[in-house]
């Protein structure tokens, strides 16, 4: 049974870390997408400034067309990011459904040992009870 305990702790572990894996995955889809909107604002502060909204204009801001750049690479990013997302949880669900599967099994070899345990009570109090029924007076 030691050997089924240390594998339900390894498979929690490994629960676990994929969980922490999926959070820190969705911490940074956050940050990049919330990096995204404070470029998109400094974008359009620097068009206001400049009084040009066209990026193909020759006087653009050179800051903005920088800034636009940055947010599309933030947006690829956080775009491959959603795709590791989602292997992250796919494989979260499977560490989960490995776990559950260890368990259940520990579960059922616990629910034979009791059975068997109850049975063995039960042969011994069958047994005294025949040894009283054969030493009682009739």
């Amino acid at each position: 049974m030691k050997s089924r305990e240390t594998l339900i702790r390894l498979k929690k572990f490994q629960v676990d870390e994929r969980r922490r894996k999926v959070a820190q995955i969705e911490g940074m889809i956050a940050e990049f997408e919330r990096m995204g909107v404070d470029l998109e604002r400094e974008i359009k502060t620097e068009q206001d400034r400049a009084g040009i909204h066209d990026p193909a204009h020759f006087a653009y801001p050179t800051y903005a067309k920088a800034a636009i750049q940055r947010r599309e690479n933030l947006k690829r990013s956080a775009d491959e990011l959603r795709t590791q997302m989602d292997d992250a949880q796919a494989a979260l669900g499977e560490a989960f459904e490995e776990l559950k599967k260890v368990e259940l099994l520990d579960e059922r070899d616990q629910a034979r040992e009791r059975a068997a345990e109850a049975a063995m009570e039960q042969a011994e109090l069958n047994a005294i009870g025949l040894m009283r029924a054969r030493h009682s007076p009739a």
